[in-house]
């Protein structure tokens, strides 16, 4: 069986990449297809391996500046000639969907969600571009004209893997397709349990608007606790701002895996301001041993078992968010009982259960 594996760009390190990490290690001989991809990012998980881009990755600005080339992004995942493979696995939130496969070949797409700035997100993201409303109107038509490609593009895929009931939910309503649901992959070995606790709250990933850091800061603001900030993003200049002075909020910034490791293990408790679709994060902070404070949507429900391995709080706002700290005390929870809770979310897990539904389905494709 040949594979090719497919992706939206290497140019981050996220949660999605770190699907494709082990991916391509269950697929060592796999090509990797992907629009563009940025050596520093790519390296950390790829550097022996052979990765195909497209045009974008050559143009002017094409790396730094891709977002300026999403009108032709559907374009340039089609010309991708995947008729040499008998399985193509597409590891997509955006464009990777969208690839022509011939009538030989299954697609198999693994989705972390409908494009969000097409989809669920859209209005908030036209909101939140620092453009005057003209130009806003401009990009408005770029993304309607991008959206009827979607639509078209999500039913060039056989088969559908969600990363969560949260996303099979929003698959079925955008794309009226079925999907199973495989969790993504977590390194839990790799996180441990401390017999000492420092004396701050956690947060970190990615740092954008919709992951709300904002009235996480604004929190620890009026309640003086202290917070520390890992990550990086196009919210970290606001964020700053807002911080301002306090000395009790403190961004670290990108931080190595051994970092991140002691960050978590030493944490009272990881918030999760955020609707996320599944949430890695706060699995690592759960295989670290540390309860979590999470906003009541999305993954987090999945994920957590409240009064178990954290507490929820019920609206996206600062005020619900101070409520909840003001009611929670770490020593209720058993670090040994979070830890073995987080274990359903392992890379040995993932495995087992992607190798099985590939086998399955080209079998059946094969008839």
């Amino acid at each position: 069986m040949k594979v090719a594996l497919i992706h939206d760009h290497l140019v981050q390190d996220g949660g999605a990449e770190k699907v494709l990490k082990v991916l391509a290690d269950m697929f060592p001989n796999a090509p990797i297809y992907t629009l563009l991809y940025e050596k520093k990012h790519a390296d950390k998980y790829f550097k022996n391996r052979h990765i195909e881009t497209s045009i974008i990755q050559r143009l002017p600005g094409g790396i730094k500046h891709y977002q300026w080339y999403m009108p032709f992004m559907p374009m340039a995942v089609e010309f991708f000639d995947l008729n040499g493979f008998d399985v193509v696995i597409s590891d997509a939130s955006a464009f990777a969907k969208g690839v022509i496969t011939s009538s030989h070949t299954l697609h198999i797409c693994y989705c972390h969600t409908p494009t969000r700035y097409l989809w669920s997100d859209t209005h908030q993201y036209i909101c939140d571009l620092k453009y005057n409303k003209y130009f806003k109107k401009v990009i408005s038509l770029v993304l309607n004209y991008i959206r009827m490609w979607d639509r078209l593009a999500a039913d060039r895929v056989d088969k559908y893997i969600a990363n969560s009931c949260f996303v099979a939910k929003r698959i079925k309503k955008y794309y009226k397709r079925e999907s199973i649901v495989i969790y993504p992959p977590v390194q839990i070995n790799q996180f441990k349990i401390s017999d000492k606790i420092g004396d701050y709250f956690l947060i970190g990933g990615r740092l954008a608007p919709y992951k709300r850091v904002d009235i996480v800061i604004e929190t620890f603001k009026r309640l003086g606790k202290k917070l520390k900030i890992f990550g990086d993003g196009v919210d970290l200049e606001r964020l700053k701002k807002i911080a301002g002075k306090d000395s009790n909020i403190e961004f670290l910034g990108c931080v190595n895996d051994e970092t991140k490791t002691d960050l978590y293990s030493h944490c009272i408790a990881f918030i999760n301001p955020q609707e996320e679709d599944f949430g890695i994060t706060v699995v690592e902070a759960m295989a670290s041993g540390r309860p979590v404070i999470a906003f009541r949507s999305g993954g987090a429900l999945e994920i957590m078992q409240d009064g178990v391995t954290g507490i929820f709080f019920n609206e996206q706002t600062a005020d619900s968010l101070v409520q909840a700290l003001t009611n929670f005390d770490a020593a209720k929870f058993d670090p040994e009982i979070i830890k073995q809770h987080s274990e359903q979310f392992s890379v040995e897990i993932f495995k087992k259960k992607i190798k099985n539904f590939v086998d399955e389905e080209y079998e059946e494709f094969k008839i």
